[in-house]
């Protein structure tokens, strides 16, 4: 359920299906050699300084995924932290990316990933 090599993570960048938001970025692209969604998570340290912060983000944005994936078509996906992430308290965190997997949801139907 998770990407792991450099490979993997080229791959969704090569030609990623957006959904932005002000602090959290999904990009999403179809994978057909899996019958299951696929997350990466990246959070940079310039971005959110501290470990026990980015560690925090992490496990939130597990979290989310492993509570949404039945709803996600079998995409690999990349959360990438924007600055600030580290400010919004777990329930904003929960309630942002609950909007934006709905979000991605449908940019993939309308780029006929599904």
């Amino acid at each position: 359920m998770r990407l792991l090599t450099p490979a993997h993570f080229s791959n969704v960048f090569a030609d990623a299906i957006p959904a932005p938001s002000a602090k959290i970025t999904l990009l999403a692209r179809f994978n057909p050699d899996h019958n299951h969604p696929r997350l990466g998570v990246t959070i940079a340290k310039n971005r959110v300084r501290k470990a026990h912060d980015r560690n925090r983000c992490k496990r939130i944005i597990r979290e989310s995924f492993r509570l949404h994936q039945h709803s996600l078509p079998n995409i690999d996906i990349i959360v990438i932290g924007k600055s600030g992430l580290d400010q919004l308290s777990n329930r904003e965190m929960h309630q942002q990316l609950e909007h934006l997997w709905r979000k991605l949801v449908k940019r993939c139907r309308k780029h006929g990933a599904l």
